[in-house]
């Protein structure tokens, strides 16, 4: 059994706001620093090793599309101890949608041989879009299921639990299948050992160009959006001390600038 399952690196949502700037130019962080891999992401890292390591001969294939900064995740992905970690990008895919996203991702798992079960994150902590698991399944003609919590293999069919409006759900699936993981106390991450994030350091992780994706279609690969603008809203705050000496005093004081300012 293959298993792919597919990561992404975000800018760490714990920052604190007073350090989170963004540059006007480039509608970009100003400081990419503190870069983490997304937390779906990791609760589907999760998942897919322990579907691993409850099938004989599964193995597991890390796969990220990005730059050279995005090996960092591939690296924490080997320290799960991944099987083979993939790194795929081209420096004209700056700024792409969820929909060119999923169309390069199955393209590289159909490169690399393709899979039983591919697995991803329900939705990116920073774009939130929620479709790149349902575009890989399209392009694949696997079947989808989304909001997944938990996966167990049993008699050659993978039995999902996934989340309804009213509840849970379980069905059997065979493969080929995507699934998009959500957080539950399923998936937890692991907290890896020692020797594994030594041994990471190490291992190799394979770069995919866009020149070795034969059915690429380049035109998808254009982002269907335009971003215009970036910003962290502004928010002024002023406070008025109201005269007076006593309680009396100072409830006339406020009760007239709430009639000044209409609130009255």
């Amino acid at each position: 059994m293959h298993i792919v399952v597919c990561l992404k690196q975000v800018l760490d949502p714990e920052i604190p706001p007073k350090y989170f700037k963004i540059d006007p130019e480039t509608n970009r962080p100003e400081d990419d620093g503190d870069m983490v891999m997304d937390s779906y992401a990791e609760n589907a890292l999760e998942a897919a090793i322990q579907l691993r390591d409850s099938v004989e001969e599964a193995k597991v294939t890390a796969l990220c599309l990005g730059d050279e900064e995005s090996e960092d995740v591939l690296r924490r992905a080997l320290s799960f101890t991944a099987d083979r970690a993939v790194r795929v990008w081209d420096d004209e895919w700056e700024d792409l949608d969820g929909q060119a996203v999923g169309h390069i991702l199955a393209q590289t798992i159909k490169t690399i041989g393709g899979a039983d079960f591919v697995l991803t994150g329900y939705q990116a902590s920073d774009i939130e879009e929620g479709i790149v698991g349902p575009v890989i399944a399209e392009e694949l003609g696997s079947s989808c299921i989304t909001l997944v919590s938990d996966l167990v293999w049993e008699e050659n069919t993978c039995k999902v639990t996934y989340e309804t409006e009213r509840g849970y759900g379980v069905l059997e699936v065979r493969s080929p299948a995507v699934f998009t993981i959500v957080s539950s106390e399923k998936n937890v991450p692991r907290l890896p050992k020692v020797k594994d994030v030594r041994l990471a350091r190490s291992k190799p992780i394979e770069e995919i160009e866009m020149e070795d994706l034969e059915s690429l279609d380049i035109e998808r690969c254009k982002s269907s959006l335009k971003l215009e603008r970036v910003y962290v809203p502004s928010r002024e705050v002023a406070c008025e001390i109201l005269p007076g000496e006593d309680g009396p005093e100072l409830a006339k004081e406020l009760a007239d600038k709430m009639v000044e300012l209409k609130v009255l």
